[in-house]
């Protein structure tokens, strides 16, 4: 390591005095002023990973669904996974050093990950369209060339494109070629064949109206607009040009305000979707005839692929094991609907998508969905194998057939992560074959009346839970209250959880009115003001 280089470098992107940042699911993300510093320490980290798995890592610089004046960085595992929890510590550990102290931390590193300094070093760079993303983009640069690592940047993608590459990449090419125009071919491939099995439906069905939350879907959307069918009509609204990344516009902002996005006119019965800023996340929705609005979320979208591949997994007529992953934020008539009417197991995990993608690893076939939207479905190897074994040598016409859609289906999906762009497709295609209309789906069930609220605390950590976040286990006395209170209301249930990254504690209430769900969320506050250490004045109803 060159010592007097790494001084040099260094001093160009200082820390600012005081500051300290925490990596976290979405990696670091702050105002995009603050970051700097992080991005040259999060290039020189990307190094010592690689060189520790001798592998192609990525660094995706974008702050998702947040809003245009922050930005972020996160760090992508070899097989496009997210990065390992022990080194999340080291990069807390690396921005957080002081200027005289970064030398020593480095080395601390390399010795407790075993980093042969020898080995060579790769990384590939993606960013979305933030004004701050590209000179961020420079300082991750700068910090791998410090080390001597090679790089390979892609400029603007979005985050599911750079998590597809650096799968590509480590595959040798087995997930697919690690181009803009790989992850193109591949998907709209796997779109036409699968849709060349439906059967059914008029014009109407192909048309989507897609808000692209003003961000990089927008550009990837249209550069991928050449390669689908002439049957699909996306229409790209809020594509950028115009207003504000994330403003009053994509996903985030329509799931938790329940409206369409601005920038969008919906007519009734119109096929909408949102992405959010970085495409990693998406919801649809509609507006009925009597003009209410209809949100379809991450717990309906999972609901919608699960039908599908469990009639597929039932033609093939295969022992494959297929569970539905949810968070305790999964509305509890999906998860009476999965378990009841379709009689598919689920197990719930504690809020973060590596926590499902880590429970969806050990099935057949895992599927998982954030209600926020942001979700996929992961298949073992195991089954993958099977299946084009089946699509080359079944001869029973039925179940060859059905092995040939879950293989254009293992081919549309990004199993490296949640993707908007992937899931869209895998959506419309299967609108497409059941010849279902967007209310139909909405029909499946119906989402039980909640509420989200928070509570500002003195201190997050004195809120500590188990059972899936689902029970707090301190302050004493918290729980308890709940139980009673929950008691009071039909088909209801309540559970709260600390932030990840702020001091506020997060309140999911439903039940079987939304006047209930209503007053027992705001019950729920009261009693974590009370006994959590509340800031402020109390909650008002």
């Amino acid at each position: 390591m060159d010592s007097e280089a790494l001084k040099k470098y260094s001093a160009l992107h200082p820390k600012p005095a005081g500051l300290t940042l925490q990596y976290g699911t979405a990696g670091f993300r702050s105002r995009a002023e603050q970051l700097d510093h992080i991005m040259f320490r999060m290039g020189l980290l990307a190094i010592l990973r690689s060189k520790a798995v001798t592998a192609t890592i990525g660094i995706m610089v974008t702050a998702s669904h947040n809003p245009e004046e922050d930005n972020g960085v996160k760090l992508v595992d070899p097989l496009g996974e997210m990065l390992h929890p022990s080194w999340e510590e080291y990069a807390t550990q690396l921005a957080n050093a002081e200027e005289q102290e970064l030398q020593n931390v480095l080395t601390e590193i390399c010795q407790k990950a075993a980093v042969n300094l020898h080995k060579d070093a790769s990384v590939f760079i993606g960013r979305d369209t933030r004004p701050s993303s590209k000179k961020l983009s420079q300082s991750v640069i700068d910090g791998i060339q410090v080390l001597g690592g090679q790089y390979h940047d892609y400029g603007l993608v979005t985050t599911p494109q750079l998590h597809y590459m650096v799968c590509c990449q480590n595959t040798q090419g087995q997930y697919g070629k690690a181009t803009l125009e790989g992850y193109y071919e591949k998907l709209s491939k796997a779109f036409k064949e699968l849709i060349k099995q439906s059967h059914c439906s008029g014009e109407s069905q192909r048309h989507l109206k897609i808000d692209c939350a003003n961000g990089i879907g927008a550009l990837k959307l249209s550069e991928m607009k050449p390669y689908f069918p002439h049957e699909v009509l996306i229409h790209i609204y809020n594509d950028g040009t115009k207003e504000k990344l994330n403003h009053l516009c994509g996903a985030d902002f329509v799931k938790v305000h329940q409206k369409p996005p601005g920038g969008l006119d919906m007519k009734p019965n119109e096929r909408c979707c949102s992405f959010d800023g970085d495409a990693d996340r998406i919801v649809y929705y509609y507006k009925d005839t009597a003009g209410h609005f209809h949100l379809i979320d991450g717990d309906k979208i999972a609901t919608l692929i699960s039908i599908f591949l469990k009639e597929l997994l039932a033609k093939v007529k295969q022992n494959f094991e297929m569970a539905v992953v949810q968070t305790a934020y999964a509305n509890g008539n999906s998860t009476r609907y999965l378990q009841e009417t379709l009689k598919v197991p689920v197990h719930c995990v504690k809020t973060g998508v590596k926590h499902l993608h880590h429970k969806a690893q050990e099935f057949d076939v895992g599927v998982y969905f954030e209600a926020n939207g942001h979700g996929t479905v992961l298949f073992s190897k195991a089954a993958e194998t099977k299946i084009q074994q089946l699509v080359k040598e079944e001869k029973d016409d039925e179940k060859r057939e059905a092995a040939k859609m879950l293989e254009n289906t293992i081919d549309l999906i990004n199993q490296t992560v949640g993707d908007a762009v992937s899931d869209m497709l895998v959506i419309e295609a299967i609108l497409a074959l059941k010849g279902l209309t967007v209310q139909q789906w909405d029909a499946l069930y119906t989402d039980l009346p909640n509420r989200l609220l928070k509570v500002q605390v003195a201190d997050r950590r004195v809120i500590d839970t188990t059972d899936a976040e689902r029970r707090a286990l301190t302050p004493p006395g918290l729980q308890e209250k709940i139980d009673a209170l929950v008691k009071k209301y039909k088909l209801s249930r309540a559970f709260v959880r600390p932030s990840g990254t702020e001091d506020v504690v997060r309140i999911y209430a439903e039940a079987d009115t939304q006047e209930n769900a209503d007053a027992l969320a705001h019950e729920v506050s009261l009693a974590v003001f009370h006994l959590a250490g509340g800031k402020g004045a109390p909650p008002q109803p």
